[in-house]
């Protein structure tokens, strides 16, 4: 669900967090910028605080355990909004959240947990539940880091997948000098970013967003403008979804193809026959390369041939009555029956010697043809023996990425980068089973002795997140030393170990799991969904959903304001049970009952769960239409971009020249401006400082 405050945020809002160890910091410091009341429940008072002032910033810490009802009790859960549980002991989490629930029946529960399974079962039986399991959240962020520059962000929503990618423009690039930012924004492609060249050179973010569109009540977002022009040496950021699946062009033809005639089944029926030719003769000598393939099948038509000579000849010289009785003989001999059946036929009919002969032949054939089955049968179920102890595939020589430690997180980091087609190579202490990613080359031993092993001088990256920050920068920096042009990603544990390590080794991109989730726990809170996140410029974004509710800070909102609002970036919108809209219009505007996903960094959650929508500072200036027919399409257009009534869009055109008197932002205005022009409108842009009133 979204905001459901129907005033600005008020002091009464109290939240709890339950373990005040490196994300429960975290969570304190986060919840604390949406200037709420935080308290924190701990066993024993924490001797290193990892956030600094963090005392100052709880305004009550209690001792205690979490899971009795008097503690909770003490604590104030029976006035919180929300309770985030997060000790490393998910029993207790668990424990705690159902005594807080029985305190307090409207309390949002908020917990670290790693059983998907429980935490779903859970959230179906519990309402305002969610459970997270912070190396879930943060694992996106490290398989991101080590894929490369150019991919910043990658997750899915229902059957459609996103990426966030970075593209730096080189003199040859479609865009250069040739479009600007708006012209490449489409129903698939949204821009997060853009810093021209200037602004790429600069040292810091302090400095670029010193640099940005003062006028985005976002750091991050809409810090462009998009009239700007695409030039030499710019970055651009953009958030796409993939395509939709086709349905595949073979599919197509075969439901498209029609009966044919009889006059050309003939030629369809030799040509054929040709194809049937061809691929006998393929598979014979394909065959070739399995010699016991091609055996079998010598072996196998020599017995068809010798059945069908036999059943023949044993009916015309009268030993066999009919072709049953031959077929059914032959058979036998084939078997190894040669004495069984001619005893008694020696004892009433006379056989020609070379028909006994011939009989003969035929067990001797049938009993090696029976030793060549067995041989076969042999080979294959050795065969299939071996294939449950398959080897891995082998390590890729060059341009993959090294996953050292194959942990909770050490796994969903080789399960994202292997959904995007990244060669990775893991490195483990202690085996591995084989069903635990079959497809991922895999080294087994002391880590620091079998690095060489992975072909770590040609490796694109090293990815270290075991459960040791120490151990993640001894082997981190030992393989940088190996290889100093790889991407080193190195996990931590404390934010201020983080941020030294970061200041001394800058070659390194050093992530704290905490920090990273924290923001996740933060937003869930306040009843926001947050379905992943990803890095981006130094900013955690968060992928999240909102399902509209009377009394939302979003409802009736066009998406415009929502966006150039609060500052976030949507990327999806849902209506009752149609299909959901990709990279929606900024026109819409939202009711009850939808569901919309957003782009947002904790700046933009906060504005929105407060409220706190941004002043609309521009107008635009409306000076002449240029043709009476086209009146309509302008106040249509004026209705659309604004959300005012079309009698009142009429009523201003009536006056030209004038000023529209609704304000808009920056974007909108803009946008507003381009389409009046394709409208035979002559518009443009002013600040709300100069406004001009034309009688």
């Amino acid at each position: 669900m979204g905001s459901t405050n129907l005033h600005p945020l008020v002091s009464q809002d109290e939240f709890l967090v339950c373990g005040l160890g490196s994300l429960g910091q975290h969570c304190v410091a986060n919840l604390k910028t949406f200037g709420v009341v935080v308290r924190g429940i701990d066993r024993v008072r924490p001797a290193y605080w990892e956030v600094p002032n963090l005392p100052q910033l709880l305004d009550k810490a209690f001792k205690g355990d979490c899971r009795r009802a008097e503690v909770l009790e003490a604590a104030g859960v029976k006035n919180c909004r929300a309770i985030l549980l997060v000790t490393t002991d998910e029993r207790v989490n668990l424990e705690a959240a159902l005594t807080a629930r029985l305190l307090n029946p409207k309390i949002r529960l908020v917990i670290r947990s790693d059983k998907q399974n429980l935490n779903d079962l859970l959230a179906q039986q519990l309402t305002n539940f969610v459970g997270f399991e912070p190396s879930q959240l943060a694992a996106p962020a490290f398989a991101l880091a080590a894929f490369g520059e150019d991919l910043l962000g990658f997750f899915k929503l229902g059957d459609r997948r996103f990426r966030v990618v970075k593209q730096v423009i080189s003199p040859h690039h479609r865009w250069c000098n040739k479009r600007s930012l708006h012209e490449i924004e489409n129903r698939d492609r949204r821009i997060l970013r853009h810093l021209q060249q200037d602004i790429v050179d600069l040292d810091t973010e302090a400095q670029i967003n010193q640099r940005a569109n003062p006028y985005s009540p976002s750091t991050q977002f809409y810090t462009w403008l998009p009239n700007a022009l695409i030039g030499e040496g710019d970055v651009v950021v953009t958030v796409e979804a993939e395509p939709e699946g086709h349905i595949s062009e073979s599919k197509v033809m075969r439901s498209s193809r029609q009966r044919p005639s009889l006059r050309h089944r003939i030629p369809i029926a030799m040509r054929q026959w040709r194809e049937l030719r061809q691929s006998i003769i393929t598979f014979w000598r394909d065959s070739y390369r399995n010699q016991i393939r091609r055996v079998a099948l010598l072996c196998g038509l020599t017995v068809i041939t010798l059945c069908l000579m036999g059943t023949l000849l044993l009916v015309a010289t009268g030993v066999a009555p009919n072709l049953a009785d031959g077929f059914y003989a032959t058979v036998v001999l084939l078997l190894g029956g040669y004495g069984d059946l001619f005893s008694d036929f020696g004892l009433k009919i006379t056989i020609p010697w070379w028909l006994r002969l011939f009989s003969l032949t035929l067990t001797l054939v049938g009993t090696a043809f029976i030793g060549v089955l067995y041989a076969l049968l042999t080979e294959k179920l050795l065969t299939l023996k071996f294939a449950f102890l398959e080897r891995r595939p082998p390590v890729p020589e060059t341009g993959h990425v090294v996953v050292i430690w194959l942990g909770r997180v050490g796994r969903q980091v080789v399960q994202l980068l292997q959904d995007l087609q990244q060669p990775v190579v893991g490195i483990t202490s202690q085996t591995v089973e084989a069903d635990t990613l079959p497809q991922l080359p895999l080294v087994t031993g002391r880590v620091g002795e079998v690095l060489a092993s992975t072909n770590i001088a040609t490796a694109k990256s090293v990815v270290a997140v075991s459960d040791d920050e120490m151990q993640n920068l001894e082997l981190g920096l030992l393989a940088h030393r190996v290889n100093p042009h790889c991407r080193l990603i190195i996990r931590t544990y404390d934010q201020s170990f983080t941020d030294k390590v970061a200041q001394i080794f800058p070659y390194a991109q050093v992530l704290c799991a905490s920090a990273l989730s924290a923001e996740a726990f933060a937003g869930a809170a306040f009843g926001e969904n947050v379905v992943s996140l990803f890095r981006l410029y130094h900013q955690t974004v968060l992928v999240t959903q909102y399902d509209i509710e009377a009394g939302d800070t979003l409802n009736g909102l066009l998406l415009a304001d929502i966006a150039y609002g609060y500052g976030v970036v949507p990327i999806l919108h849902q209506r009752d049970a149609q299909a959901p809209r990709i990279m929606p219009s900024d026109d819409i505007d939202l009711r009850v009952g939808d569901r919309l996903v957003v782009l947002a960094t904790i700046r933009g959650l906060r504005r929105i769960e407060q409220g706190d929508l941004a002043p609309k500072s521009w107008q635009v200036a409306l000076d002449q239409l240029f043709s009476a027919a086209a009146e309509l399409d302008a106040a249509s257009q004026l209705s659309r971009v604004s959300g005012c009534n079309i009698n009142q869009a009429h009523t201003v055109l009536k006056q030209l020249p004038t000023v529209f008197p609704q304000r808009l932002y920056r974007h909108q205005a803009l946008r507003l401006v381009r389409l009046l022009g394709k409208a035979q409108l002559k518009a443009r842009l002013l600040p709300l400082a100069d406004k001009m009133t034309r009688r």
